[in-house]
Parts: structure tokens; C-alpha cells; sequence
């Protein structure tokens, strides 16, 4: 077995220090009230599990991630004998780290919608993550263990060996993953959100699939919409105030 090296440790690590970090600013935004799709009271009412048992899950959920990584990073080390924290060019860096998103999202898309289609898996499984029917950023993660590996950490994992992402650039990525998962959680709809203008998948989009109405729409995650276009599975919304304060997200009448 190859002894654990520091590159090794960022790419574990590094995105679970970037989900609490990034998730703590969403806590600062407390007080914005106007760009809420839920309200403070509503994730307190609404949701089916406290916010101390998410905070659990989501760190038993980030152990499991942590020793997985560590396992194909010792996979990956042992078939390529050395690691190269940097790519060689900007241009394969670049093309490695779009295959990875589009196999990234190409994953996620099937199997989370499979956990929804089979009653087992949804009933068993993946209402754990739907206990959290009013989003907010540090519940992105919350699932149960099993959907946790097969739908989050795998997906990272087939994106690693396929896309042929150095340490250095599988760093970048899965911070930028776990960063755009946050957001698609966190309850806000910032007009200054870089990631609603570059990205059609986002805050609403998500919260669509969270509602009851939409449990069998909006499946794609983190980054791309093509899936649910391409498949019928498209909800399209629109975001409106509400009368007593805040936003809200709308399925569009056909």
C-alpha cells in the first residue's frame, strides 16, 4: 500500500473543508429574507429532520467520502506509480475537467432518478435526502449512506478514472462540485449569484425537484439541465415573491 502523501490529503479533504466554509456564509445570509425561497420558520416547520441530525448525517456521510477517496487514490497511485499534482497544459486540464462534469452529471442524472422510478430504493433510501423539503446549504449532503456512495461519492469516483484528472485538477473540480451542490441547496436566489447566470441548473431548479409537485422532475444535478430535457423530465419554473415576503419557486402551468 502507498504511503498517504499530501496531495492525497488535499484531494480528501479539501472539499469538506469547502462545504462548511461555503455553507457558513449561506448561515451569514440569515437576515436576507428577500431572496429566500423558504423561510427561516419553514425549514424549522417544514423539514422532517433537525438540523442536529443533518449536521451528523452530513459528517458521517463526509467520513465514508474521505476513506473512499483514499482508496482510489491508492488504485489510481498504484497504476500510474507517481502522482502529478499539476496537468501538463491548460488545454487538457481544461477538457479533462468538462468530461468530468458531463460524466459527473451523466451519473448523478440515472441514478438519482432511478432512486425516485423504484419504490424500494426511494422509500428506503433517498427520502432521507427528501426529509429536507425546505433546502438550505449544509443539507446538500445529507443522504442516507447508501445513496450517499452510490449517488455522490461513485459518481466522483467514475468521473476521476474516465475524465484522466491529475490530484491537482480532481481538487479543483470536486471543491467546484461540492461548492455548485451547496448552492443548488441553500434556499437563496442572489440577483449576484455567478452560478444563476452560467448555469441553468440552480437554486429554483433544484427546489422544484424538493417539492412535492416536482419529485419526479428536475433530477439533473449538479450542472447541466440536458438530461431532463432530453428525457422528458424537465420542469420548467419560474421564481415569484410571495405576498408575505421572499421568494418562491413555481412549477409553470402547461
Amino acid at each position: 500500500m502507498k504511503m498517504i502523501g499530501s496531495d492525497e490529503l488535499v484531494v480528501m479533504f479539501a472539499p469538506i473543508a469547502a462545504y462548511w466554509m461555503y455553507s457558513g456564509i449561506y448561515e451569514w445570509f440569515g437576515c436576507m429574507d428577500k431572496y429566500r425561497l423558504h423561510s427561516q420558520k419553514e425549514e424549522d416547520t417544514k423539514n422532517l429532520v433537525t438540523k442536529r441530525d443533518v449536521i451528523i448525517g452530513v459528517l458521517f456521510q463526509q467520513a465514508i467520502q474521505a476513506s473512499l477517496t483514499f482508496l482510489v487514490m491508492q488504485i489510481n497511485g498504484n497504476s500510474n506509480h507517481t502522482y502529478k499534482i499539476l496537468e501538463p497544459a491548460f488545454l487538457i486540464c481544461s477538457t479533462r475537467f468538462l468530461v468530468a462534469m458531463f460524466v459527473f452529471d451523466t451519473w448523478q442524472y440515472f441514478v438519482h432518478r432511478s432512486m425516485h422510478s423504484n419504490h424500494y430504493l426511494y422509500r428506503h433510501v433517498h427520502s432521507w435526502h427528501h426529509r429536507v423539503v425546505a433546502p438550505y446549504a449544509f443539507a446538500a449532503q445529507y443522504n442516507h449512506p447508501i445513496d450517499g456512495i452510490v449517488t455522490e461519492t461513485l459518481s466522483g469516483a467514475v468521473a476521476f478514472f474516465i475524465s484522466g484528472m491529475s490530484p491537482g485538477t480532481s481538487v479543483v473540480f470536486f471543491i467546484f462540485a461540492t461548492i455548485k451542490g451547496i448552492d443548488d441547496h441553500c434556499g437563496f436566489m442572489l440577483p449576484w449569484n455567478p452560478f444563476h447566470v452560467l448555469f441553468d441548473n440552480n437554486t429554483a431548479y433544484h427546489d422544484i425537484h424538493h417539492q412535492v409537485k416536482g419529485h419526479k422532475y428536475n433530477f439533473s444535478q449538479p450542472f447541466f439541465v440536458h438530461w431532463d430535457k432530453l428525457l422528458g423530465t424537465y420542469a420548467p419554473f419560474t421564481v415569484e415573491e410571495r405576498d408575505d415576503g421572499g421568494l418562491q419557486a413555481r412549477i409553470e402551468k402547461k
